[in-house]
This record gives C-alpha cells, sequence and structure tokens, in this order.
C-alpha cells in the first residue's frame, strides 16, 4: 500500500513537472500567444517616455510608448533599424527632423510614419507639451 502511495505522488510530481516544462519551453520558444489588453495613458503623467507596450511576450514585435516633450525638447536622434514606426500626435506641434535635413511638420490629431532604416529626432516646436503615442514593429 505505501508502495502504491509513493509510486502515485511520484507519478503526481512527474505530471506537474513535465507540464511546467512544457509551459516554459512553449513561453521560451515562443508559442504564448499574446493577450488583449488595455493601457490607460494617463497613468503616464509626469513623465517623458512611457512605455505602453513592452513587446514579445507582450505583443509579437509590436513596443509602444506615450512621450511627453515640453516646449524645445527633443526626443534624441535615433534610427528606426529594422523597424517601421508610427507617431499619433495626440497633442501639440513638432517636427521629426532627419539625417539628410528633411523635416515633418505635424501637429494635434495627425499621424506620422517613418520607415525602417531612417535616422531621425522628433522636436517639440509648439508653446506647450507635445505628446504623443509611438508604436513600432518589426518590418523584416
Amino acid at each position: 500500500m505505501k508502495d502504491r502511495r509513493a509510486c502515485s505522488r511520484l507519478m503526481a510530481i512527474v505530471s506537474i513537472a513535465v507540464f511546467a516544462m512544457v509551459s516554459v519551453v512553449s513561453f521560451v520558444a515562443g508559442e504564448e500567444k499574446p493577450r488583449a489588453k488595455v493601457v490607460k495613458l494617463d497613468s503616464a503623467a509626469g513623465k517623458h517616455d512611457t512605455l505602453l507596450l513592452s513587446g514579445p511576450p507582450e505583443t509579437v514585435t509590436m513596443r509602444s510608448g506615450l512621450v511627453i516633450l515640453e516646449p524645445g525638447q527633443t526626443v534624441g536622434k535615433h534610427s528606426t533599424g529594422t523597424h517601421e514606426e508610427m507617431l499619433v500626435i495626440l497633442e501639440g506641434q513638432g517636427t521629426m527632423l532627419f539625417k539628410d535635413g528633411a523635416k515633418l511638420e505635424v501637429d494635434t490629431n495627425h499621424i506620422l510614419y517613418c520607415p525602417p532604416d531612417t535616422e531621425h529626432d522628433m522636436m517639440n516646436t509648439g508653446a506647450g507639451a507635445l505628446r504623443y503615442v509611438y508604436v513600432v514593429a518589426s518590418a523584416k
């Protein structure tokens, strides 16, 4: 009887261990599916740059954040690399500055697209705060 209980316990432990290992391997292998969620934008009040979506495993490839720039402030030069980027301007005016000297002017309720391998910077050119959400996803 003791052997039978010990065997049953051992089988239960092995079953739990196998389930846990399969779950970990599936998650690490990227088989875990992202889940729908809601992120409140005003939870980032007072911060310059707040991550909204952090990428895998939270999403498939997408990252997103809320940026708030004061007048004259820039986000800093950076490149999209192998990603494409979209900005949704929520409030204010700004200019996207490109490495070659080109510029794109944006205003409240505008959407701006930036293709892969593009060095750029975003500058607040208005009198008030520039608030926008960026969305970055793998393009390759």
